[in-house]
């Protein structure tokens, strides 16, 4: 089975998005990686590192640090699928990503998105 196309894209190719999405809604880049080192466990230095590596979403995923337990509370649909049914790790980690993104520009609180 071929593997989704997300799986081969380069994280440093979609990050810029992020913020974008977030800018967009008055929300800052500070806040999207504070999610990223939340879910993933990396910090502002790997960050960079996966960033100037262009690391694909795999391994971006593959090579988290510690992926928070906390992650399982997040759920809702994104993309239409319910991240919580998502079967794939890796895409329901990517979804994982996606889905706090979203809640970050739809203005909800930084606690909220943390699930603390």
């Amino acid at each position: 089975m071929k593997k989704p196309r997300i799986y081969t894209m380069s994280f440093a190719s979609v990050y810029p998005l992020y913020i974008q999405k977030a800018e967009k809604k008055d929300r800052t880049k500070a806040e999207v990686d504070e999610i990223i080192f939340w879910l993933t466990g990396y910090d502002e230095a790997f960050l960079q590192q996966v960033l100037d590596q262009k690391t694909d979403f795999e391994t971006f995923f593959a090579q988290a640090p510690a992926m928070n337990p906390n992650a399982s509370l997040i759920t809702g649909v994104i993309c239409g699928y319910r991240v919580e049914e998502i079967e794939d790790k890796v895409m329901q980690q990517v979804r994982y990503l996606d889905k706090l993104i979203d809640e970050l520009a739809k203005g909800k609180t930084m606690e909220k998105i943390l699930r603390k």
